[in-house]
């Protein structure tokens, strides 16, 4: 049975929000003051939010330079053209997954990556976002996807948006998400607000919440906001050495956090997502971290019952991407169980519309494809499993 007669999930397919999403769908109380996206260059992910853009990319500009594409593949404009033309609006959504030959897909943002990516307002001297501004622009982006979704709900499902700034407001946010919109993961982006890390005990009741309602948190990164850390690393000047490290550390400061942190001990049925930062560091930072709780733990983290690796194995998914060769060292250690998929639609690494079939080369166990790119992602999000007709 080839790879592409079983259903194939993405877990991480991204949306393209139109630059006026909050102008249209935020409180009208914050209007005035509404995040606004960039859109004078195509797939731009950057958004004003304030009087900052995030994200940062310094000097780097995904554009044209000297007749050389910059951020991108050099054939993203063609292979992208009929969705850009359409606004990326939801039925080229589906046009495109048709086109790649995904059946489902949870959708996570592009600008929405980004928008919340300032310390609240206590922390930088009013010039942050405000908790409830905060609260507002997730709900926004929110209410925008539940009518994006609406397009096509038997294929497409959210991954809703929280404010960690506001974290009563994320709370009640989470919990609209899923019971009101229907949506199957709630996102955070990796990067601390007010230097709060992930396992610090405010953030329990929304730990609690997200595991009563029974989704995954989902922890994704992309570039570099004004957040602390910032993951790539703040002096690195180029998109090629930043983008590097952004996201792998981005959601290897998660995992330290929720494994080694007492989160998962705390919560041991919330299950984890770890998105868009490859998968074969795992073994690597699994045996470091193991190894620094047997040396401090005892002291350190007295409230952990078993090594971080096992609460990684017990309670953590994580992607593989389309052409990662390394993959075998995952497996070795880890299995194939908690794998899962994702083409990175539309952004500029992507390998669309050819990442299913770049997937189906890696040097892994046919029977491992197919529990990637299926079971394992049906296992993350709870949604059955059905063949697009």
């Amino acid at each position: 049975m080839g790879l592409r007669e079983h259903v194939i999930c993405d877990s991480d397919l991204h949306v393209m929000e139109p630059p006026d999403l909050w102008e249209r769908y935020i409180d009208p109380a914050y209007r005035h003051a509404a995040p606004r996206g960039l859109s004078e260059i195509p797939r731009d992910m950057r958004v004003r939010v304030k009087n900052r853009v995030v994200l940062r990319l310094g000097a780097t500009r995904p554009m044209h330079v000297d007749g050389r594409k910059t951020g991108w593949q050099k054939d993203h404009d063609t292979v992208y053209a009929a969705s850009e033309a359409r606004g990326w609006d939801p039925a080229s959504q589906i046009d495109a997954m048709d086109a790649e030959g995904l059946d489902l897909a949870v959708l996570y943002p592009s600008r929405g990556l980004f928008v919340l990516g300032i310390d609240s307002s206590e922390q930088i001297g009013g010039d942050g976002l405000e908790p409830e501004f905060a609260s507002a622009i997730a709900r926004a982006y929110n209410d925008w996807l539940k009518d994006f979704c609406d397009h096509a709900p038997d294929r497409m499902f959210g991954a809703g948006m929280v404010a960690p700034h506001d974290v009563p407001g994320a709370v009640a946010e989470a919990r609209r998400c899923v019971e009101e919109l229907g949506f199957k993961a709630i996102f955070l982006a990796p990067a601390a607000v007010n230097r709060r890390p992930w396992h610090h005990p405010a953030y329990d009741p929304l730990w609690a919440e997200i595991q009563r309602l029974g989704v995954p948190v989902a922890f994704h990164g992309g570039g570099q906001t004004y957040l602390t850390p910032d993951f790539g690393l703040e002096v690195l000047d180029r998109l090629m050495l930043w983008h590097t490290f952004s996201q792998p550390l981005g959601i290897q400061f998660a995992t330290a956090c929720l494994c080694g942190g007492g989160v998962l001990e705390r919560f041991p049925d919330l299950k984890v997502a770890l998105l868009e930062g490859n998968c074969s560091w795992a073994p690597w930072f699994l045996y470091r971290l193991d190894e620094h709780w047997e040396w401090t733990g005892w002291y350190e983290a007295p409230e952990l019952t078993m090594p971080p690796s096992e609460y990684f194995k017990r309670n953590c998914w994580i992607s593989v991407e389309a052409d990662e060769v390394t993959v075998p060292h995952f497996v070795e250690t880890f299995g194939d169980e908690r794998l899962i998929f994702s083409t990175d639609y539309p952004h500029g690494d992507s390998k669309y519309p050819h990442a299913v079939s770049a997937f189906d080369k890696l040097p892994l166990a046919e029977a491992s494809k197919a529990r990637i790119v299926s079971s394992n992602w049906a296992a993350l999000y709870d949604i059955p499993l059905v063949k697009k007709t």
